[in-house]
């Protein structure tokens, strides 16, 4: 009952990150259970897009711009090119139907469990609004940060960087 009563007075945000967060947990279930290897591989599109969002609401909106170009954006083509190169099907693994359900109703106990213990240990807290710096996690501040506090280390790794694409010219360019 009081469950319910928790419900009722949770606000729009709060609902957002709670729906984000079923999105991402169904995602990276679908990634996984999925015999199909495309499916899994939009299931996981799904699982990062999710987690982009919770970036978002944590107002770290460079955090899911690079998890949105790098993850679901460079990797996943990258995996379906391997998937289409290899031709991967869904293949059998020697595992009976009910090891897999048996192996996934307990792991979804074992979740059930940890999530009722932590929702009777959660404490519902006020945020102070007077406290609150939206500055933080804006690009604005990162490039401050990157080309005043830590412009040598940036530097370095710029370089670092350079010589292994160089480096990795000179090993797929073939001798002629």
């Amino acid at each position: 009952m009081q469950y319910i009563e928790i419900l009722k007075h949770l606000s729009l945000v709060q609902w957002a990150f709670y729906f984000l967060s079923i999105t991402t947990l169904f995602g990276a279930l679908g990634a996984v259970m999925s015999k199909n290897t495309i499916h899994s591989v939009l299931y996981l599109v799904l699982t990062f897009f999710s987690i982009s969002g919770i970036y978002i609401m944590l107002n770290a909106q460079f955090l899911a711009a690079v998890n949105i170009i790098v993850y679901a954006g460079a990797i996943m083509v990258l995996f379906i090119f391997a998937i289409m190169f290899l031709h991967l099907k869904g293949e059998h693994h020697g595992f009976g139907d009910n090891t897999i359900f048996i192996s996934a109703l307990t792991a979804v106990g074992i979740l059930g469990v940890i999530l009722v213990l932590a929702i009777k240990k959660a404490e519902h807290v006020r945020v102070d609004i007077n406290n609150f710096n939206p500055k933080i996690g804006l690009i604005e501040n990162l490039g401050d940060v990157l080309y005043k506090k830590y412009m040598l280390p940036f530097e370095l790794v710029s370089i670092l960087f350079l010589i292994a694409m160089v480096g990795a010219v000179l090993l797929a360019k073939k001798d002629k």
